[in-house]
């Protein structure tokens, strides 16, 4: 039902809106993923950017070869404890607001390493904060874009007068080490890793 005092106000093709949800329409419909694949997950990463899957149409299929014009990190592999400091220094190099997805077993947790792969770090979440799990050996292209999805709307909630809910500082992630123990940056007393605690 039209109410009188609402007609006439404004003419035909005016939208209104915030300046935070237009800034955070832009942002979630232009994000720039990192190359960054380690393993065999990459594989499924290259294909749903391919013509198959298009991940372009989400506004983020342009691949960046560099950290410095990138806003999402999705690590795609197995990543080892020689890599971890690697994977640290990239995510430190990207601008904020920045995002991590981690996709595949081996990224999310370890996946068949976890048990006797002592070179393989038994979760990225134990270097970089990430945002959205996608798991699976390999997750499907249709996995990643879901994965995706969530990123956007994490964007979309975004409240610029209070910061990235969520968001974590970088220190408070000790890169681990190939023993299996991480030291954490406070108290420099070591802490458990998973490989420790279930033995």
């Amino acid at each position: 039902m039209n109410e009188p005092w609402i007609e006439g106000r404004f003419e035909d093709n005016v939208l209104t809106t915030t300046v935070e949800q237009a800034i955070n329409w832009a942002r979630q419909s232009s994000i720039w993923p990192m190359t960054f694949g380690l393993a065999c997950c990459a594989i499924e990463m290259m294909a749903a950017g391919a013509s198959r899957f298009d991940m372009d149409r989400f506004g983020a299929g342009a691949f960046r070869a560099t950290p410095r014009q990138a806003d999402l990190m999705i690590v795609a592999g197995t990543v080892t404890y020689k890599m971890a400091s690697r994977v640290r220094r990239l995510y430190n190099l990207m601008p904020d607001p920045k995002f991590v997805i981690a996709m595949g077993a081996c990224t999310v947790g370890g996946g068949p390493y976890f048990k006797y792969g002592y070179h393989v770090v038994k979760g990225v979440d134990l270097v970089v904060p990430v945002d959205v799990y996608v798991p699976g050996c390999p997750p499907r292209p249709e996995a990643l874009l879901e994965g995706l999805m969530r990123i956007q709307d994490k964007i979309n909630g975004h409240r610029i007068a209070k910061g990235m809910e969520g968001t974590k500082i970088d220190d408070e992630l000790p890169v681990p080490h190939h023993s299996g123990y991480v030291t954490a940056p406070a108290d420099g007393q070591p802490m458990f890793d998973h490989q420790k605690i279930t033995g």
